[in-house]
């Protein structure tokens, strides 16, 4: 699994361009998953009746294992494809961007309508920005409420990122580690409640570097 992955940054935004007098407005969100994108593809449409085209291209899992485009009418393989080839080509993952293009009177031809959506997406990319989510362990700790306040502290004093604390006849503390550090962690882990507390690993999960 991959330790870390661009997307677009925060919840995405809108970027327009215009090249002979058409305007291209790219919208790019980040998307979990399929359905995800199909529906920020649906939002647009929706936002944008009157537009001449909405092209789309999306990027599925964090090795690049989905990648789908469509053209919308536009000339085959002039929109949806050089959509996705600016995402691939910026490592972009988990996201998708949709390209409406408001037609201006002035025809571009293949070459143009090619530069055209994906500088689009380019432009689009740079003025919304990017970051970068790292792949962290989830594991929660169990301990009791004696110690449960000074290792919440220490926890957060070493830059780990608690997620959710539960009181209950014991406190659990959920965390999320950095995938490589999770042996280490236990060590420590060990010292710092002198072997009280109960540490359970959990899945894996992705968060912002």
């Amino acid at each position: 699994m991959r330790d870390a992955y661009v997307t677009v940054a925060g919840a995405g935004g809108v970027h327009e361009t215009e090249v002979n007098r058409s305007r291209f407005v790219c919208a790019l969100a980040p998307a979990g998953t399929e359905e995800a994108a199909v529906a920020i593809l649906a939002r647009e449409r929706a936002a944008h009746p009157t537009a001449t085209h909405h092209c789309w291209a999306y990027v599925i899992g964090a090795e690049a294992g989905v990648q789908k485009c469509g053209d919308d009418g536009e000339p085959g393989g002039t929109a949806g494809v050089p959509m996705l080839r600016m995402l691939t080509r910026r490592e972009i993952r988990y996201a998708v961007a949709v390209v409406t293009r408001y037609y201006g009177g002035v025809k571009l031809g293949a070459g143009g309508l090619i530069r055209a959506y994906g500088g689009a997406v380019g432009a689009a990319l740079d003025a919304v920005g990017t970051e970068t989510r790292r792949r962290y362990r989830l594991a929660t700790v169990t301990v009791d409420h004696q110690r449960a306040g000074r290792l919440e502290h220490e926890l957060r004093a070493k830059g780990h990122a608690v997620r959710e604390v539960r009181y209950g006849a014991a406190v659990t503390i959920e965390v999320a580690l950095p995938a490589a550090g999770v042996p280490g962690f236990e060590g420590w882990l060990a010292d710092a409640t002198a072997g009280a507390a109960r540490l359970e690993l959990g899945g894996d999960t992705y968060g912002v570097a």
